[in-house]
């Protein structure tokens, strides 16, 4: 089922940053396809422990069968209250794989994909309420227009806006193809693609709040840690790297890092690596997705 669901990228990486103990403990709390996992119990000896977190339903498929494996099916945001439920903390090692997993993709019904019609999902959490297709409908123009400039970057966000709200008085806008016809005439030629994916990826990132799911994620993960502990986040867009990158330089999301009464940085991280780490030539061309992902490892002060 694994190798189906998704094939984690830079995983040798991941796993190098993490610098595993074998009698420590660990989270991934991007669970997904289980390849991060299963590749830290290999490095785990027996009074190792490893906790998961994934809020997708599917993700359960991948189950593994492991006295050091526990399960939770949970949103990362959530992750100082399950480590704590779980008796784990403080932690010696958090890995975070963000963005949509290939197996979500994939699924044509999940609604995250230009490429298939499909109603307009894209929840990570399908017992969720919000989905693609209520912000669609329902949202007001300046907050469509907010989603679409903020989210997924796009240049003509506000007419983009405005033509979906006049498209929706005619009829509603329900599924992927809907909302390409009713934005056609909005889209750049020669670059429909790219457009779109734009288009879908402000549209995911508001359904399931992923940039609010990730600022409280890094602050709770500086928290758990224990000291000498590594956060490892790998991020798929500029947004996510963006936070991941300041919070570990300044121990906060904007603005410039706070100092104590001797001038000493007031900070939880230090960065392990000098920049972004990105996938080589070889893997971008076995596996596409790696080609926009940077990976940020950091060490517990």
């Amino acid at each position: 089922m694994m190798n189906n669901y998704h094939s984690p990228v830079m995983l040798q990486e991941c796993i190098d940053g993490l610098n595993i103990r074998k009698d420590g403990t660990y989270v991934d709390v991007t669970f997904g396809g289980g390849g991060h996992s299963r590749e830290i119990l290999k490095h785990l000896g027996e009074g190792g422990r490893l906790l998961a977190f994934d809020q997708d339903a599917d993700a359960q498929r991948n189950m593994i069968d492991d006295d050091r494996f526990e399960f939770i099916d949970q949103n990362f945001r959530y992750l100082k209250n399950f480590c704590r439920l779980h008796g784990a903390m403080p932690v010696s090692g958090i890995l975070a794989d963000l963005g949509v997993s290939s197996h979500q993709f994939d699924e044509a019904e999940r609604g995250f994909s230009i490429r298939f019609d499909a109603e307009l999902d894209m929840r990570m959490n399908q017992a969720a309420e919000l989905n693609a297709k209520t912000v669609i409908n329902t949202y007001t123009e300046a907050d469509l227009h907010r989603i679409f400039g903020l989210y997924g970057e796009i240049q003509n966000a506000k007419s983009l806006a405005h033509t979906i709200i006049t498209a929706r008085l005619n009829a509603p806008i329900n599924t992927v193809a809907d909302l390409k016809t009713a934005i056609s005439d909005r889209i750049p030629r020669g670059k429909e693609n790219k457009y779109l994916a734009q288009v879908f990826q402000a549209l995911r990132i508001e359904v399931n709040q992923e940039l609010e799911a990730l600022k409280e994620f890094l602050m709770q993960a500086a928290e758990v840690l224990e000291t000498g502990g590594r956060l490892v986040v790998m991020s798929y867009h500029s947004l996510e790297d963006r936070l991941v990158k300041n919070f570990i330089a300044k121990g906060k999301f904007s603005g410039e890092v706070e100092k104590d009464f001797f001038g000493n940085d007031q900070k939880p991280l230090d960065a392990v690596s000098r920049g972004a780490i990105t996938a080589s030539v070889q893997e971008i061309g076995q596996n596409n997705r790696a080609r926009s992902a940077k990976l940020r490892i950091a060490v517990k002060k």
